[in-house]
């Protein structure tokens, strides 16, 4: 005895699709020609968190002088030709 599993399908960020494949290819070419909306939901993240952190980067990165930046980029190209 065979069990089938039918999943749903999903888009980069996680939106449903349709089940079949016709259904799922006729979907994607209404996106890719414009007929139809992706749609995109972005539950799970808050927006005031997101631009928080945003500016969080930025703010210090203005802080750090030069030769501190030169100092962490050689230390992170280090580490990544280490574990390479």
């Amino acid at each position: 005895m065979f069990l089938k599993l039918t999943l749903m399908p999903k888009g980069p960020k996680g939106q449903k699709r349709p089940a079949d494949v016709i259904g799922n290819a006729v979907k994607v070419m209404q996106i890719a020609t414009g007929e139809a909306e992706e749609e995109f939901d972005d539950e799970g993240k808050n927006k005031a968190a997101v631009a928080l952190g945003r500016l969080g980067g930025r703010a210090r990165a203005e802080k750090l002088t030069k030769k501190r930046r030169e100092e962490i980029a050689k230390q992170a190209a280090t580490k990544r030709w280490q574990n390479g």
